[in-house]
């Protein structure tokens, strides 16, 4: 068994539902972060995100759990026509123990993780440990909201 953290975001539909099925669908929940509302970064004008990272012990490997996040993506009919557009649902593995993986498929740790503040501040309520150092004080703080739990 190894620890994984998986990122989930989505702004298209019902945003809680579809993170919401993401975790049922997801093997080896263990923890669930807050969920936040976050500007979009990057591409189209577009509505604001609600995100959240989940903690999962899981004895799939990295390959079979990209497989199986796509899967769920795909059931929440994710539709991929613009880099960083809207999505019903994006999920993105973040870290897998202390693996590292880059593929053409797969990059582990996610290589943009440490500059995105709606990542790292719920990967923060669930391993602090895991985040950059400082990253709380140089990160901007605009657009990222604590909304709820899911």
């Amino acid at each position: 068994m190894v620890t994984a953290y998986v990122a989930l975001g989505s702004n298209l539909g019902d945003r809680r539902a579809h993170l919401r099925s993401a975790v049922e669908g997801l093997p080896g929940v263990q923890r669930v972060s807050g969920v936040y509302e976050t500007d979009p970064v990057g591409g189209p004008e577009q509505e604001p995100f609600l995100n959240c990272v989940v903690e999962l012990d899981t004895n799939l490997g990295p390959h079979e759990l990209l497989a199986e996040c796509q899967r769920l993506e795909q059931a929440a009919d994710r539709v991929r026509a613009v880099r960083w557009g809207p999505r019903t649902l994006d999920i993105d593995i973040l870290l897998y123990d202390d693996l590292e993986v880059a593929t053409p498929q797969l990059d582990i740790p996610h290589p943009r993780m440490a500059e995105r503040r709606f990542v790292l501040q719920p990967l923060a309520d669930l391993a602090p440990e895991r985040c950059p150092p400082d990253w709380d004080e140089t990160l901007p703080g605009d657009g990222v909201h604590r909304v709820a739990d899911l």
